[in-house]
């Protein structure tokens, strides 16, 4: 049975178009594979711990930095157990509405504590850092309330898509999708430009319709 994975990264609720539109992907998807299994994670309303001191101390054991104590052993048991989630699953589907430029700072601490040599990558002196995912795929439904493909850079950067591109490719997920609605706020026709995302979604087209 395939499994989907519905990380949603905005706390607005039902006031997210982030939220809704990922969420219309997943009811799509489902629709064409009945068979699909579906797990929503909710990153505001999940338990996440810090990846604080044991837990980065048990990451460095494995680039040869100290050793796997008790301590560190326990911290790691949790980040595998949280890890384990993901990794179950066949397809990521992330709702990501753009924060400063960047990603809302509870999508970033969930990436920090699954992101783990062994787990999601590899590394080598000579090959550097290395995907260990294969076979999976990843859809990524971004907003920005002013930034917009091709704005003037006095209207921001992107670092929100370029990030995680780069994040999917380092863990070894390059069969991505984008699906932008971008800009929610300047945008001369919102509710035009958002059922022109919608409908592509329904249709089941494999880009979104850009900005």
């Amino acid at each position: 049975m395939p499994k989907l994975l519905h990380i949603v990264a905005s706390p607005r609720g039902a006031d997210s178009k982030s939220n809704a539109l990922a969420a219309e992907f997943v009811a799509a998807e489902q629709a064409r594979t009945p068979n699909l299994s579906v797990d929503r994670l909710d990153l505001w309303a999940e338990d996440l711990p810090a990846f604080d001191g044991d837990p980065a101390a048990a990451k460095m054991t494995f680039f040869g930095v100290g050793e796997m104590d008790p301590a560190k052993a326990e911290a790691w048991e949790t980040v595998s157990r949280i890890t384990s989630r993901f990794l179950e699953a066949d397809h990521i589907v992330l709702g990501v509405p753009m924060w400063n430029g960047g990603i809302p700072y509870r999508l970033k601490h969930y990436i920090d504590i699954i992101t783990q040599p062994g787990l999601l990558f590899g590394f080598d002196p000579e090959k550097g850092y290395f995907g260990l995912l294969e076979n999976k795929r990843a859809t990524v439904v971004t907003t920005s309330g002013v930034w917009a493909p091709g704005a003037d850079p006095k209207y921001g950067e992107d670092f929100q898509s370029n990030y995680l591109e780069w994040w999917l490719d380092l863990i070894g997920i390059t069969d991505v999708q984008t699906i932008r609605y971008q800009p929610t706020l300047m945008n001369p026709a919102p509710q035009e430009h958002y059922q022109e995302v919608l409908q592509s979604i329904l249709s089941g087209a494999r880009q979104g319709v850009p900005a």
